[in-house]
C-alpha cells in the first residue's frame, strides 16, 4: 500500500487561520533553500530603523521539512529575530543606517508661503497741517521720525506727503514645516539651522525694496499707497498713548510680504536586503500540498453584528516533486460546513499548472451568531487528477487528494449567567441614545472616521455598538473606526446605521446619510522664483490627492507654457521635459505676459488642470551716477599733482548688484571744450565704488563710469550670456557734474610792512 505523509500547520493567530497539509509518496532527499529579502534603499526616517518581513517559502517547500538549526540570515543587516511561523519565514532586521543631504524648503503648513504685514504709523499733529513720518533705520535697528507739511492747503489736511520710508517686521516660523523639492516631509530636527535662508517671493506693488536682515524682514515702501490716498491704511488714532484730540490722528500704512525658508537637511536613511537560507527535505515522488487561508472574518473570532456574517476561505493546492504539467487533467476543490452536506460547494480548474487556488464564500446566519459564542467548522478537500496514471512504487495512481479543515467563530459579548439557558430579568431603566459622528460627504477611496462615541446611556453605560454599513470597504466595529467607499459607490448616497445596547439590555438606533463623490484631484499650480527676464522661474505642482487610495500618477503630470503678449514661445527656455516632474525650471528671455498650465491625473482615471497667467518684468539696466568736486588745485608739495576723490552713487533699480565698475577720463588737451577728439584713458577697472585720481596737468578732465550688473536672483546659466547682463555709463548724467577743472594754487601775498 502507498504511504502518504501529512503535514499540518495550524495558525493560532486571531487574525487568520492557516492550515497546510501534504499528501505524498515516501522518499526524500536534502536540499538547500534560499529566500530573498526585498531590497530597499534610502528609506527615510526613524520609523524605518527596523522592519519586519514575512517571506513565503519556495514552491514545494513545507515548513515541517525545514531543519530549523540551519535557518540563517545572510546580509549586512543585524537580526532581531528569525523564525518559522504559520508556514512562513518571520524575520525582523535592523536597518543599515546612512544619510543623505537634501535641499529643503520651509513653508507654512508645508504648502504655502508665509505672509507678513509690515508697516509704520504716521501721525497728524493737532495743528492739522503737519505729519510726523515714522521711519525705520536698518543700519541702527531703531525708529526715527521727521515732520513734513501736508501737500495741500486744506484744514485739517487729509493728504499725507508722498515719501518712501522703511519698516521692519519679525519673520514668522509658526506653522513652518519642511519639505524636499519633491514635497516629501522632513522633520525639523534634521534641518541645518545654520544654513537657513529667507527668500522673498513677492510683495505688494508699492514696496520698492524688500530683504531679510537677521530675524526680521525690512521693506522700503511708498506712502500714500494710492493717488487718492483712499486705501492701504488703518485708522490707529485710538491707540495713541497718551490719547490725542481731533484734528490729531494716526494712520498705519502697511504692505504684504510673501516669503519662504530654504536650507539643507541631513536625513538618516535605512536599507535592507540579503537572503535567508535553510536545509530541507525534498519529496522525491509527486506530493500534493494543501493550504487553507481564512480571509474573512477578520479578526477571527469576530463580534456579531445582528446580520449574517460572511466567511471567505481560500483553498490552494500545489504539486511538488512533479514537473509534467501537460499530464494535469484538472484541479477539483470541495468545501462545505461540517455535518451539513447541503452546503457543499464544488469548483474546478482546468489550468495545466503546478498550483491552483479557489475561494469559497459561506455565511454564519445571524441567529447562530446571536449565541454568546459560536464556532462553525468547515471540511475542505483539494484533488488533482492526471490524464495518464503516474507509476508509483506501490502501483499506478490517477489522482492525489488532500483533506483539510478550517473554522470561523463569533462572539456576542458577555451575558448574565444563572444556568445553561439564562433569561435576563425585564429592565425598568431608561434606554440609551445613539448618535453618529461622520462627514456628510466623502471622496471615494478616502478614509474617514465613523464614531458612535457621542452615544450615551442616561442611567448606565453602553456595552455594545452594532453597525450596519452596506458597500463600505472596511467593516465598522466598536465605538469608532475608519472606513472608505470604492469607485462603485460614486455619485450615490449611502446610509450607515448604528444600534447601541446598554447594560440593561435596552437599545437605540440611529442612521446617517453620506454622499460619495468622485476622487477628482485638485490641481494647484505655483509660479515660484523671480518674474524677471533671464531669471529662473519654477513651475511647481502643489496639487493634492483627492484620496490616498488613488495617488497622482507622476508620469502623467505635465506642464505647458506659452506666450500671451510681449514675447514669443521661442523666448521660453527650459531643459529636458516638462512632463513627469513636480518642478519644472524655465527661463523667459523677453518681458511680457505668459500662461502656464498644469495637468495632473490620478490612478482612478480622474484629471484636472490649472492655468495661471503671469507677467515677466523687464531686466532694468543700472543707473550710474558719480559725485566729485568741480575744481581742484595742484599741490606743489606732492609733485604738483592735484587730488580728485570720486564716489560712485550708482543704483540698480531692480535690486541686482553691480559686479563691474570701469573708471576712465579724457583730458581737454587744447582747451577748446571739445572732448570728442580726445581718447579715453583707463583709471581703474577693479570694481571700486571710490577712487582717487591724481592729474598733473592744468585744465579740464571729463570722467566716465561704466557699470555692469550681475543677476541678483537665480538664473539658468545655459540660457544666458554675458550680453544678457545689463550695463550703462554716465553719459546721461549732467556733463557739468562729470568735469573737474585743475588749477594752479594762487600765490600767497604778504602786505605787512
Amino acid at each position: 500500500m502507498r504511504k502518504v505523509g501529512v503535514l499540518l500547520l495550524a495558525s493560532m493567530l486571531i487574525f487568520s487561520i492557516l492550515n497546510i497539509h501534504v499528501a505524498s509518496a515516501i522518499g526524500s532527499n536534502n536540499r538547500t533553500g534560499t529566500v530573498s529579502v526585498p531590497i530597499s534603499y534610502g528609506l527615510v526616517g526613524d520609523d524605518n530603523s527596523a522592519k519586519a518581513f514575512t517571506l513565503d517559502l519556495p514552491l514545494g517547500v513545507n515548513a515541517s521539512s525545514i531543519n530549523l538549526s540551519t535557518l540563517k540570515y545572510n546580509g549586512t543587516n543585524a537580526v532581531n529575530s528569525l523564525q518559522i511561523s504559520n508556514g512562513k519565514i518571520k524575520l525582523s532586521l535592523k536597518g543599515v543606517e546612512a544619510s543623505k543631504t537634501v535641499q529643503v524648503k520651509g513653508l507654512y503648513s508645508g504648502q504655502y508661503p508665509f505672509e507678513s504685514k509690515i508697516g509704520n504709523s504716521i501721525w497728524r499733529y493737532a495743528d492739522g497741517r503737519t505729519w510726523q513720518i515714522n521711519d525705520y533705520s536698518p543700519s541702527t535697528d531703531t525708529m526715527t521720525k521727521k515732520d513734513l507739511p501736508a501737500p495741500d492747503f486744506t484744514y485739517p489736511s487729509e493728504r499725507v506727503p508722498k515719501v518712501t520710508v522703511n519698516a521692519a517686521g519679525n519673520q514668522s516660523t509658526e506653522g513652518r514645516f519642511w519639505k524636499t523639492l519633491s514635497m516629501e516631509s522632513v522633520d525639523e530636527k534634521y534641518v541645518d539651522q545654520n544654513s537657513i535662508l529667507v527668500t522673498i517671493m513677492k510683495t505688494d506693488a508699492w514696496v520698492t525694496n524688500a530683504y531679510p536682515k537677521g530675524n526680521k524682514l525690512v521693506i522700503a515702501y511708498q506712502i500714500p499707497i494710492t493717488a487718492d490716498d483712499q486705501g492701504g491704511w488703518d485708522n490707529v488714532t485710538s491707540t495713541a498713548n497718551p490719547p490725542v484730540v481731533y484734528p490729531a490722528m494716526g494712520r498705519f500704512y502697511k504692505a504684504n510680504v510673501w516669503y519662504y525658508y530654504t536650507s539643507s537637511a541631513k536625513i538618516p536613511t535605512y536599507s535592507y536586503g540579503g537572503t535567508v537560507t535553510f536545509d530541507y527535505s525534498l519529496p522525491t515522488e509527486p506530493t500534493l500540498l494543501g493550504e487553507v487561508d481564512l480571509i474573512k472574518p477578520n479578526p477571527n473570532p469576530t463580534e456579531a453584528t445582528g446580520s449574517d456574517i460572511p466567511v471567505v476561505i481560500s483553498l490552494k493546492g500545489t504539486l511538488a516533486a512533479y514537473t509534467d504539467t501537460s499530464n494535469i487533467q484538472e484541479w477539483v476543490f470541495y468545501a462545505k460546513e461540517s455535518n451539513n452536506d447541503a452546503s457543499l460547494q464544488v469548483k474546478k480548474d482546468y489550468v495545466k499548472k503546478l498550483s491552483s487556488t479557489q475561494e469559497f464564500t459561506f455565511y454564519i446566519k445571524k441567529e447562530n451568531a446571536a449565541a454568546t459564542n459560536f464556532k462553525q467548522e468547515y471540511a475542505l478537500t483539494v484533488t488533482v487528477r492526471f490524464t495518464k496514471p503516474i507509476i508509483m512504487p506501490d502501483g499506478p495512481i490517477s489522482s492525489l487528494t488532500q483533506s483539510l479543515s478550517s473554522s470561523a467563530s463569533t462572539y456576542n459579548g458577555p451575558k448574565p449567567s444563572s444556568g445553561p439557558n439564562p433569561t435576563p430579568p425585564p429592565s425598568t431603566g431608561k434606554p440609551p441614545e445613539a448618535r453618529i459622528s461622520m462627514p456628510d460627504q466623502v471622496v471615494a477611496g478616502e478614509k474617514f472616521i465613523v464614531s458612535g462615541a457621542d452615544s450615551f446611556d442616561p442611567d448606565g453605560t453602553i456595552v455594545k455598538y452594532i453597525w450596519q454599513h452596506p458597500n463600505v470597504q472596511d467593516a465598522l466595529y466598536g465605538k469608532s473606526s475608519d472606513t472608505r467607499y470604492g469607485l462603485d459607490s460614486i455619485d450615490t448616497t449611502q446610509t450607515i446605521t448604528l444600534t447601541v445596547v446598554d447594560n440593561d439590555g435596552l437599545t437605540a438606533t440611529t442612521s446617517r446619510d453620506i454622499k460619495v463623490i468622485a476622487p477628482a484631484p485638485a490641481a494647484k499650480l505655483q509660479i515660484l522664483g523671480t518674474l524677471k527676464e533671464n531669471r529662473k522661474i519654477t513651475l511647481h505642482n502643489a496639487s493634492k490627492n483627492a484620496a490616498d487610495d488613488f495617488p497622482m500618477i507622476p508620469g502623467k503630470t505635465k506642464f505647458t507654457i506659452s506666450a500671451v503678449s510681449g514675447g514669443t514661445n521661442a523666448d521660453i527656455k527650459y531643459s529636458g521635459s516638462l512632463s513627469g516632474t513636480d518642478n519644472a525650471d524655465i527661463l523667459i528671455k523677453v518681458a511680457g505676459q505668459y500662461k502656464a498650465t498644469l495637468y495632473v491625473e490620478n490612478t482612478a482615471g480622474y484629471s484636472a488642470t490649472k492655468s495661471i497667467t503671469f507677467t515677466v518684468q523687464p531686466d532694468q539696466p543700472p543707473v550710474p551716477y558719480i559725485s566729485m568736486p568741480n575744481t581742484v588745485y595742484r599741490d606743489p608739495s606732492n609733485g604738483n599733482k592735484a587730488s580728485v576723490t570720486i564716489d560712485d552713487l550708482s543704483i540698480s533699480p531692480d535690486y541686482d548688484y553691480l559686479a563691474k565698475r570701469v573708471w576712465e577720463y579724457r583730458y581737454d588737451s587744447d582747451n577748446d571744450g571739445n572732448y570728442a577728439e580726445e581718447a579715453w584713458v583707463l583709471m581703474n577697472n577693479g570694481n571700486l565704488d571710490r577712487i582717487n585720481f591724481y592729474p598733473t596737468e592744468v585744465g579740464r578732465y571729463e570722467i566716465r563710469l561704466t557699470t555692469k550688473e550681475e543677476f541678483g536672483q537665480p538664473t539658468i546659466d545655459e540660457f544666458v550670456s554675458i550680453n544678457d547682463r545689463k550695463s550703462a555709463d554716465t553719459a546721461n548724467q549732467n556733463v557739468a557734474e562729470r568735469i573737474v577743472t585743475v588749477l594752479n594754487r594762487p600765490p600767497l601775498s604778504d602786505w605787512s610792512l
